[in-house]
């Protein structure tokens, strides 16, 4: 059994190196010759950084493999990992290290490419200057500061819970070097970049998942965490296979490509490699049991480990596609500025944000098989709620992925009623699809009572603390409004709007922050703190006035927000920067009430039905005390007031 488990090992990092060394090769990411005249960094330089590359991607994949088997799939006792799983935890702090280490090689390796410069002629000021200013050195040093990090949990952490934080945060660390290289320098890096993430990601999962099962002693651990790792690999599989053909398609050009060029050729080599691996996989982890499993894992693994040398020789291949000149808009938001607005092109060409293209089709079909399956299990769930749900879906992708996200990044105006849209209506909408309660209803519990399912997380997430302080009135109000005044009267609009994954982030923290504050106002899920119909009316009142004054406080303005930026994408056909920011003040300071005035129409009747409630109580109380001859507490309270006013009066005789 340890012979097959070093096997695997040893085998796979060689099935690498030989599958790197070939693609680099004959696609023509290393020639092996110098050009006359032209700056050579030399063959340590040369050879050392694709492989320094496939060395972070290998402990990187190996890291996030082990810890998400280790804080996910694994048995566990009550709070804290089982003795399997910490075994993975600690292991995964070495493989952390290492890719820790190898993040932060390629930092001298990649300013002496860049330069073409030999290693030795390189300076730490020339490094320190491209980790902080270059995107290839951010990239990296990010990626190195992350895994120092996941490296010094994974060896503290003793919690499920903390596992899964450690989770996370690898598999955030497998994420920077999407932002840069082929997909980052692509037209429509919108696609490009969010596709590439979720390659990287979902292949690190699905890689690293096989290599953590290998490493567990136990055949009935074994057994327990590969029915779960099953179906996570089903998944992996599904999304490396839409998500590898969205970024190949965006630097292929066309599908003659696949044919006609080195680099379709090494796409094609990775498909197919892919394909084979996880057909195979499936069969026999469904069919094989756990003492001849290990062979065939170790053979499943090798194959991983020559796709991962492909994949880092294809991001040194270049593309048929390639850097094409563009202009400084193109540059700048990875797609030519849009003609003047009209009808038709509110809504095409559309904008293909592979992002927000997962979460409109994962948000739809998730709701829709939870509903299905409460409906074949003989339960009923509203209409209402669904029409809700999907209408917030729908209107979630037509301002992220139609031709109208196109005028949110060069006009204030457009990017001010997306904002309105992803933060009011949105969040107003997916509220009223209570798809936590969809989910408590619909999701099964764990068949292991050992492992945490889906169900299980989830019901710890509705528990916590954490939720407990966020879903309080006004921490959701200080979040709705703070981050609005802050993106708005600092630099911090500009900044986020220059960088992808910023106005990633940004779009997302605008839904984000709508649906936890209006959740705690009108929600009916569960988890969120109970506050009484008053205090939500005045927490409300407050969202409506910081909401009024910030329109009215927009338009007063004679300063340009986010000039830097709007002076660079800002059309012609589109007049001056102050009047298109009126405009987005003026739909701040209307548009915003519309829906505002609705929510508080609603707490108002939720309120008078609240007090109806509690007087009906309140009478059937008093008929129960009447008929028994006891006394309820609206009786004694009553004959509490009648005594002091009777003292009272009898004070002042």
């Amino acid at each position: 059994m340890g012979m097959k488990r070093v096997f695997g090992i040893a085998a796979t990092p060689l099935a690498l190196l030989l599958a790197l060394a070939v693609a680099l090769r004959w696609g023509g990411g290393i020639t092996g010759r110098a050009i006359v005249g032209l700056p050579d960094a030399g063959a340590v330089t040369a050879w050392g950084l694709p492989l320094t590359r496939a060395v972070a991607d290998a402990c990187g994949v190996v890291c996030a493999g082990f810890v998400v088997l280790a804080a996910f799939l694994l048995p566990g006792t009550g709070q804290l990992v089982g003795p399997a799983a910490y075994r993975l935890l600690r292991a995964a702090g070495w493989w952390a290290g290492g890719w820790a280490a190898a993040s932060l090689a390629l930092l001298p390796l990649t300013l002496s490419d860049l330069l073409g410069r030999p290693l030795p002629d390189i300076t730490f000021a020339g490094v320190r200057s491209l980790a902080w200013s270059v995107s290839q050195g951010q990239s990296a040093l990010a990626q190195g500061v992350l895994a120092i990090v996941v490296a010094v949990a994974a060896r503290l952490v003793l919690t499920r819970t903390g596992a899964a934080v450690v989770a996370i945060l690898a598999c955030a660390a497998l994420v920077p070097p999407a932002l840069t290289g082929h997909s980052a320098g692509a037209g429509n890096h919108q696609l490009a970049v969010t596709s590439l993430a979720v390659h990287i990601i979902a292949a690190a999962l699905w890689v690293g998942g096989l290599a953590a099962l290998l490493a567990v002693r136990k055949d009935s651990d074994l057994a327990v965490a590969v029915r779960a790792y099953s179906r996570l690999a089903l998944g992996c599989w599904i999304a490396v296979a839409v998500s590898g053909i969205a970024n190949a398609a965006v630097r292929l050009g066309s599908a003659g490509e696949l044919w006609h060029s080195r680099y379709g050729v090494l796409v094609l080599g990775k498909v197919v490699a892919l394909l084979v691996a996880g057909g195979f996989g499936a069969v026999h982890r469904r069919r094989t049991p756990p003492a001849g499993l290990r062979r065939l894992l170790a053979g499943e693994l090798i194959l991983f480990g020559a796709t991962v040398g492909l994949a880092v020789a294809l991001s040194r291949t270049p593309t048929p596609v390639g850097n094409r000149e563009t202009d400084p808009v193109t540059d700048l938001i990875g797609f030519a500025g849009p003609a003047p607005l009209s009808a038709v092109r509110v809504f095409w060409p559309p904008l293909l944000d592979g992002f927000f293209i997962a979460v409109v089709a994962v948000g739809a079909l998730g709701y829709a098989a939870g509903v299905w399956r409460l409906h074949r299990a003989g339960h009923r769930w509203s209409a209402a709620r669904t029409a809700s749900w999907l209408g917030g879906v729908v209107l979630l992708g037509a301002f992220t992925v139609s031709g109208f996200a196109r005028y949110a990044y060069v006009l204030f105006s457009a990017h001010m009623a997306q904002h309105l849209v992803l933060a009011m209506l949105v969040p107003i909408l997916l509220v009223g699809g209570a798809p936590v309660t969809l989910a408590l209803r619909a999701l099964r519990p764990a068949g292991d009572p050992r492992v945490r399912g889906a169900r299980e997380w989830l019901l710890l997430v509705l528990h916590s603390r954490v939720l407990r302080l966020l879903s309080h009135p006004l921490v959701a109000l200080a979040i709705y409004v703070v981050s609005l005044y802050g993106l708005y009267f600092s630099d911090l609009l500009g900044v986020l709007m220059r960088y992808h994954i910023g106005h990633l982030v940004m779009l997302v923290h605008f839904v984000l922050s709508g649906y936890l504050f209006f959740w705690v106002l009108i929600g009916v899920d569960p988890g969120r703190r109970p506050a009484a119909p008053p205090v939500l009316v005045l927490v409300h009142f407050a969202g409506m006035a910081f909401h009024a004054f910030l329109g009215i406080a927009l338009m007063q303005s004679r300063t340009v927000i986010a000039a830097d930026w709007y002076t660079s994408v800002h059309p012609l056909w589109a007049g001056g920067l102050l009047d298109d920011q009126r405009v987005g003040a003026g739909l701040a300071w209307g548009f915003g009430e519309i829906p505002a005035v609705a929510i508080l129409l609603l707490l108002v009747v939720r309120w008078i039905r609240a007090d109806e409630r509690e007087q009906r109580r309140l009478d059937r109380a008093a008929d129960r005390a009447e008929a028994t001859g006891e006394e309820d507490d609206l009786a004694r309270y009553n004959e509490f007031l009648r005594r002091a006013s009777e003292s009272a009066t009898a004070e002042r005789r």
